[in-house]
């Protein structure tokens, strides 16, 4: 709050925005603020110029601060698409994400050079899923079967959890995702208990979501026939 008084007219932004929404996890060392016009400061601030709109303000923690899309927004030039996909997961689990904001924001800066990012991002979130679960399960069993590698156990009991697809001579599984049926907290705790539990047992497991199998399923088997052919005794070639 000091920085943006010291400074005024200007709002917390960038990394420090960021930190504010919860969307970064550590605080940063150096103040960001952004001003209507550049300015020279002794103070070890870093300033972004820029005109906001009423829509790219707002107040968090009593501080003014860009709005959660434009914090996104300002930040995504120097970020990854997967850093982005996770500062948008960690707002809408937050629930202080708001997906038409965030469009309306996108479509009023169409030129901004993170934008192309962030509506890649947005492709995660905004998707429907593309399998129901039974579905999800034909798909990956016909790809495995077409692929030449042995067909897994479908939905087998093992140490007592049913694993979606398993090889038994490898002690190998996958478990087929479909965001409906894992998308709760319970769930997500329980799907790590039970994945230490069968890890204990000499099982191991990965997940695969059917957002991933359908946009990568060569990507998706090649990945199986590596885990296959480390935990079998023979190489599956």
């Amino acid at each position: 709050m000091a920085a943006v008084l010291a400074s005024s007219p200007s709002v917390a932004s960038h990394l420090s925005a960021a930190w504010l929404w919860g969307i970064i996890r550590n605080r940063p060392g150096t103040v960001h603020l952004t001003c209507p016009s550049a300015r020279r400061s002794r103070r070890s601030f870093v300033i972004h110029e820029g005109e906001l709109s009423d829509a790219d303000r707002t107040v968090r923690d009593g501080i003014p601060v860009t709005s959660l899309p434009r914090t996104i927004l300002d930040l995504s030039a120097s970020r990854s698409v997967q850093e982005i996909r996770r500062q948008i997961q960690r707002a809408d689990d937050a629930r202080v994400f708001d997906l038409r904001q965030m469009q309306e924001l996108l479509s009023r800066c169409n030129g901004h050079h993170g934008g192309a990012k962030v509506r890649i991002a947005l492709e995660t979130h905004t998707e429907r899923p593309v399998f129901t679960r039974s579905e999800l399960e034909r798909r990956f069993l016909d790809l495995v079967t077409a692929a030449g590698l042995p067909a897994p156990s479908m939905n087998s009991f093992v140490e007592g959890y049913e694993i979606d697809a398993y090889w038994e001579g490898a002690r190998f599984g996958v478990e087929l995702d479909v965001y409906e049926t894992h998308g709760s907290r319970l769930s997500f705790e329980e799907d790590r208990e039970r994945d230490d539990a069968l890890l204990g047992a000499g099982i191991e497991t990965t997940r695969v979501t059917g957002l991933r199998l359908d946009r990568e399923p060569e990507l998706v088997i090649a990945s199986v026939r590596r885990h296959l052919a480390r935990r079998s005794r023979a190489p599956l070639e």
